[in-house]
């Protein structure tokens, strides 16, 4: 079973997301903030993690930078999850390696599962 990873400090985001994820056969793990998100990467070792960009402790970005200089994570590809969808936000983390990227207003269950589907598979 695939294991997708959710850094994120919305709950409503979190329950949207883990359970289309759920329903959809992946194992799914939270985390409530970057550094959080970070241990959980080296323990969980996920196949993708979906990933927010304003969060406490610290920033995906953050998160991000660190993950590029440790050699297990830095192939984990990277989804993130954007309050604004701003070109240069969206720039600035596909350059940390981000894959892809939902914005929080737009997205829709369906395109979670699709977007985790076409970098992990099933």
């Amino acid at each position: 079973m695939k294991k997708v990873l959710i850094v994120e400090d919305e709950d409503i985001i979190i329950d949207l997301l883990k359970k289309k994820l759920l329903q959809e056969g992946y194992d799914v793990s939270i985390a409530h903030d970057g550094e959080e998100g970070l241990k959980s990467l080296r323990e969980i070792k996920p196949d993708i993690v979906l990933l927010d960009i304003v969060m406490p402790k610290k920033s995906g970005y953050e998160v991000m930078e660190e993950m590029g200089k440790d050699p297990e994570l830095s192939k984990i590809p990277i989804i993130i999850i954007s309050n604004s969808g701003q070109p240069v936000e969206l720039d600035k983390a596909k350059d940390l390696g981000a894959k892809d990227w939902l914005i929080k207003t737009e997205f829709d269950p369906q395109e979670v599962a699709d977007k985790v589907k076409k970098q992990i598979g099933q």
